[in-house]
């Protein structure tokens, strides 16, 4: 979703059922939009579809805008004065903005206002097609090892980094969170818990203020936006590239917060970017059963970096010094058997993100801490007939510490007290725990007349906030605000329990059942398994399954 050139949300459909259908509901808080909501927005709704004579569903799509007159006594930053996109800018012709990577070269140049005292750049990119589950890819050395049977693997490695450069020199990067759409991997893991994330792709926070000194300068500048991988030399080394497979779909924009004096300009020194090269670690295994063919591939991949960007900030109303600092580390056990057709990854990304002032610009001090747990083991065949054979379970987690002026709403804000405004709250930081675990099954046809699965899923999910700055992902909060656990035996909900801080509502519901369903498939709709490049999603280009 666009106003304008702008991208406001970027979200992704349930797991489709026969008719009459899905339907589903999200609510996404858009304060942090406000500049955009104050002058006229062309609203460009973009929710891809495949319509055939096999694939019949249609989307009919309700948005519905609220708007609240209260103020909210919160730890994140007020809403940002401006918000300059950094994408295609295709709005004039209704097109959407993003960039698609490797093929765009996602660079904008603009103009800053010379009185900003705060910016932060957030990024928006996920993978698409061949690099949908990028975290699954194999070294590039390795990935014709299955040519033979199951075909051949993505590469470039298992790690992407989403880096984003300001006139050629980095500025900060992301390192993605592994959404798993509906649909992916199986099929029937999917209904009707989705995924983490998945109805609402979370941007990333990379605080550009220290670059101000330079931004403000009245000249143009450059953002530029790439996703990298790994090349590796078939031993232990291997670097960086900007080179990936298809495709990667990226926007930014950058929050800008203006001094009232519009003629003021703000200074201060060139920023300095400390920027150690990564350090990466990968290895791969190949085992060959009697005849030579290769059975096994075991690979690891690991990978941890720094950055920090500082500079003096001389604004109208405050000056000192200001940095940013990122510490990453990264790590990828992957295990392919079964000449191709069955793997097993276990990954992890673990970050801290900060920055950090040394007076009092408006709301510049920040963190967040998060690790990204994801376990996979999946497998697929197909019998004489042509008949496909799905089977995975998944555990994947989520837990993010926030504290401080952050750009997006942090969730406090239902929980707040007060109407004192932002930079006062009872909670300074919050804390988001969960983790779903899902097993499913998942069966169809081979002239696609037909098709059944049958899927459980248990997640619980935790909110929290601290009374007191300097929690981290590890701590517990002070205060659980929200607690809920949920478990689904195919499309049946078998237990709901919910809990809210202080009695506000919440309750418990629905009972685990004793037949637990496990012995009921369930028939699904007929849906595309296939990825951009004609192969099921997660087996995209392997032997075979092109033919989906």
């Amino acid at each position: 979703m666009y106003f304008n050139d702008t991208e406001i949300w970027r979200t992704s459909t349930a797991e489709p059922t026969p008719h009459p259908g899905i339907r589903w509901t999200y609510l996404k808080d858009m304060t942090e939009y406000l500049s955009l909501w104050k002058s006229p927005e062309k609203i460009i709704f973009d929710l891809g579809n495949l319509i055939t004579d096999v694939y019949t569903g249609s989307f009919n799509t309700t948005l519905t805008a609220t708007f609240f007159n209260d103020e909210v006594d919160v730890a994140t930053a007020a809403p940002a004065d401006l918000i300059i996109p950094i994408s295609a800018r295709k709005s004039a012709s209704d097109g959407v903005s993003q960039f698609t990577l490797p093929a765009d070269n996602a660079t904008n140049t603009v103009s800053f206002p010379q009185n900003a005292n705060r910016a932060v750049f957030s990024v928006s990119a996920n993978g698409q097609a061949n690099e949908e589950f990028w975290w699954s890819n194999v070294l590039q050395s390795d990935t014709s090892a299955f040519a033979d049977t199951a075909g051949d693997f993505t590469g470039y490695s298992p790690w992407r980094e989403v880096q984003v450069f300001i006139d050629g020199q980095l500025a900060g990067v992301q390192w993605p969170f592994p959404v798993v759409f509906t649909g992916g991997v199986v099929p029937s893991l999917h209904r009707p818990i989705v995924s983490p994330d998945a109805f609402d792709l979370k941007e990333h926070e990379i605080d550009i203020t220290p670059w101000l000194p330079v931004l403000c300068d009245g000249n143009s500048h450059t953002f530029t936006i790439y996703v990298a991988g790994l090349v590796d030399d078939g031993g232990s080394e291997a670097s960086i590239t900007q080179t990936v497979a298809a495709s990667w779909y990226v926007t930014g924009k950058v929050f800008v917060w203006l001094d009232d004096d519009e003629t003021s300009v703000t200074t201060g020194s060139v920023p300095v970017v400390e920027e150690s090269q990564p350090s990466i670690s990968v290895s791969s295994v190949l085992t060959q059963n009697a005849t030579g063919a290769n059975e096994t591939l075991t690979y690891d991949t690991l990978v941890s970096r720094a950055i920090k960007v500082t500079s003096t900030v001389v604004s109208r109303n405050a000056s000192g010094t200001v940095s940013w600092t990122q510490d990453l580390s990264y790590s990828n056990k992957g295990y392919v058997s079964a000449y191709g057709f069955a793997q097993v990854n276990d990954f992890l990304i673990s970050g801290t993100d900060q920055t950090i002032s040394s007076s009092a610009i408006v709301g510049a001090d920040y963190k967040a801490e998060y690790k990204y747990p994801l376990w996979c083991n999946s497998t697929y065949g197909y019998s004489p007939e042509g008949n496909l054979t799905l089977y995975g379970r998944l555990i994947q987690g989520v837990q993010v510490y926030v504290e401080g002026a952050a750009v997006f709403p942090d969730g406090l804000e239902a929980f707040s007290e007060g109407s004192s405004g932002y930079g006062s709250p009872k909670y300074p930081g919050s804390l988001v725990d969960t983790k779903k675990d899902s097993t499913a099954y998942f069966f169809q046809y081979a002239d696609r007349t037909n098709s059944s699965g049958y899927g459980s899923t248990d997640q619980v999910f935790s909110f929290g906030g601290f009374t007191t700055s300097g929690g981290s992902v590890d701590a517990a909060p002070d205060q659980e605000l929200y607690h809920r656990h949920v478990a689904s035996t195919n499309s049946t909900i078998t237990l709901d329990q919910e809990v809210v801080a202080d009695g506000a509502g919440g309750g418990t519901s629905g009972t685990p059942t004793t037949d637990g369903g496990a012995a009921n498939e369930e028939s699904y709709a007929q849906a595309p398994l296939d990825g951009g490049s004609g192969g099921p999603r997660l087996f995209m280009n392997r032997q075979g399954v092109d033919e989906l």
